[in-house]
């Protein structure tokens, strides 16, 4: 299992940089990557949360499908919005509602170097925008009000840190 970076750590206010070549150690890294997501029980893995300040992202939301994302661009989003209860690898035990675009266009290179776009609603969406958000150096958190950030910034501290 790779080490998850939680909160507080720099990185995770880092943007990624973009994948040039997918070599064999992306690919170790991918299915590293999923076998950490699946090991604590999560739908989507960005690679600066296990360390690595590049471009990818897994995701496996049931019934809606897997994926590697190397390089994803969000080409069109909805103006209608949607509403789910997040969590976070990198911040257990934390989880708050996050409205974001219901419907979004996603284009990206899977990890045989192959360009893809998918269009991605409920449950996917939100998970693609989550991940996608980690390699812009942005958390869930970051997409609540100030006043409920702090709360769950306060309720994650009282519980991770002694």
């Amino acid at each position: 299992m790779l080490k998850i970076v939680t909160f507080g750590d720099k990185l995770l206010t880092q943007k990624s940089e973009l994948i040039t070549d997918i070599t064999k150690e992306t690919i170790n890294l991918i299915n590293e990557m999923f076998d950490t997501m699946y090991y604590n029980n999560g739908i989507g893995l960005a690679a600066v949360q296990v360390g690595q300040l590049i471009n990818l992202f897994v995701v496996d939301v049931p019934d809606h499908g897997k994926y590697v994302m190397i390089n994803p661009k969000i080409a069109d989003k909805s103006l209608e919005k949607q509403i789910y209860e997040e969590g976070c690898l990198s911040i257990p035990g934390i989880g708050n509602e996050v409205e974001r675009p219901a419907n979004i266009l996603v284009e990206f290179t899977d990890e045989k170097g192959k360009n893809k776009k998918i269009e991605a609603s409920g449950l996917l969406s939100t998970c693609i925008q989550h991940e996608y958000d980690h390699l812009e150096g942005i958390l869930f958190v970051d997409r609540l009000n100030p006043e409920d950030k702090l709360k769950k910034i306060s309720e994650y501290r009282k519980m991770h840190i002694v």
